[in-house]
């Protein structure tokens, strides 16, 4: 099946005559163009002119219409703009103050000499930070850029457009100002000791887009040197979405996941938590393979069982891939009855319209399930009771809870509602204070 991935912006002139918008629209379909939102921005005796957005699959097949409509004596081409690349102009963050400066009287207490009595507050009372400063609401997102979803090790600034999406969806979903922190080093050492000296800026520390093996040392690490939340995304806010798939993906289609067999492929970041997971919740048994024996074996979690691809495909109810190998998996290896998650992108491992052709029960891929709805909830909650770590226990419940939120056919709600993130706040915030960590963060 053919993606469309690309959105442009065509302004056109036509002329304001019967017709010619349906040839124009008829030049685009013959050159396997999408016509999207249509938009007239003037109308005059003579000429139309519109903005007409245009889906196509790569850059060479946008440049193919482009040809094509300069070729075309009916239509003048005035400019184009790429939709995407537009939202990134001058980047996607912005810090704002919460508070009004109106008069110069405003300085004395905002700034100096008002300010004063806060900072010597907080130095004789750290704790004071979390009550006077915007740390209670903070996020650190850290990154080297080595393992960037979809594109590899691109390094630390070309990263940066994901990690400004990553505070744009903080902001959004939680409302946590989130700031992204490059760090450009691939020595986890020194990635390390860089977060740790500049942690006391933030009230919780996200790692994004770390290769693995680095990735589990870092976290593991972080975690035990910082009294606040530390979570690396990729694997734990991949898997609490993944898990809440697989919770609702059961239910459709009546297995019961406790009893059932889950099988892994795949065991880098996310791979290697939603095993973990899954063990956690209480599936009986869980089969996980990567691409060689040695990784395998190095990386496969405890309590797991390691088997090759066509063991695993031929003994698990519940079948997730994240292998980044487009293909992967074989019509023929599918088993009638399956539910099965191919969650590479941008290309799944198998099409969910291939294995469900094939006999699967269920099939989806890495569109249905996306990690931004898991993170923002996870952090607002562990924040608001200012908890020192998130468990296995609170991303288990946030699973629970994401999966209950989800309406008819969905497998997942849609990220972008209000009330799952607020939904998983509660949830964690609970969680965290029957665990006993609520007030244990420390600045």
């Amino acid at each position: 099946m053919r993606k469309f991935i690309i959105d442009t912006i065509f302004r056109v002139r036509l002329r304001h005559r019967p017709g010619q918008l349906a040839k124009f629209t008829a030049l685009i379909a013959d050159e396997e163009g999408l016509v999207g939102e249509i938009t007239t921005i003037r109308i005059s005796e003579h000429d139309t002119i519109r903005d007409i957005t245009i889906q196509t699959t790569d850059d060479a097949h946008t440049e193919r219409i482009v040809a094509a409509i300069r070729a075309a004596d009916y239509v003048d081409l005035l400019y184009t703009q790429d939709r995407v690349f537009e939202r990134h102009r001058g980047g996607k963050i912005h810090s704002t103050s919460r508070v009004e400066v109106t008069h110069v009287g405003d300085l004395r207490h905002i700034y100096t000499p008002g300010v004063a009595r806060v900072s010597l507050a907080i130095q004789d009372k750290p704790e004071l930070a979390w009550e006077f400063t915007g740390i209670s609401n903070s996020v650190g997102i850290f990154t080297n850029g080595t393992r960037v979803l979809g594109l590899g090790d691109i390094g630390p600034l070309a990263s940066l457009p994901v990690m400004e999406g990553k505070a744009v969806l903080y902001d959004r979903l939680a409302g946590i100002s989130a700031t992204p922190i490059l760090i450009d080093t691939k020595d986890p050492d020194q990635f390390i000791e860089t977060v740790i000296r500049i942690a006391p800026s933030f009230g919780a520390i996200h790692l994004e887009d770390i290769r693995t093996p680095d990735c589990f040392r870092i976290e593991r690490e972080l975690d035990a040197r910082l009294a606040k939340p530390v979570m690396h995304d990729d694997q734990w806010g991949t898997g609490t979405a993944a898990l809440a798939g697989v919770i609702n993906a059961c239910k459709m289609t009546g297995i019961e996941l406790r009893r059932a067999r889950v099988g892994q492929i795949g065991l880098g970041a996310a791979g290697s938590a939603i095993a973990r997971l899954a063990l956690a919740y209480g599936v009986e048994e869980v089969l996980v393979t990567d691409r060689s024996p040695e990784v395998t074996a190095q990386l496969a979690p405890p309590g797991t069982r390691a088997a090759d691809i066509a063991t695993l495909m031929r003994n698990c109810d519940i079948v997730i891939a994240t292998t980044g190998r487009p293909g992967l998996i074989a019509p023929e290896q599918v088993r009638p009855g399956q539910v099965i998650f191919g969650l590479s992108n941008p290309e799944p491992e198998i099409d969910p319209d291939v294995a469900r052709a094939a006999g699967a029960a269920f099939a989806g891929d890495g569109r249905s399930i996306n990690n931004a709805l898991a993170f923002p909830g996870l952090f607002k909650g562990a924040l608001e009771v200012r908890s020192r770590s998130i468990t296995v226990e609170m991303l288990l419940v946030a699973a629970e809870v994401i999966a209950s939120l989800a309406e008819d056919t969905e497998v997942v709600p849609s990220p972008l509602n209000p009330a799952v993130h607020d939904a998983v706040r509660v949830a964690v915030a609970a969680k965290a204070r029957e665990l006993g960590l609520a007030g244990t963060a420390r600045a």
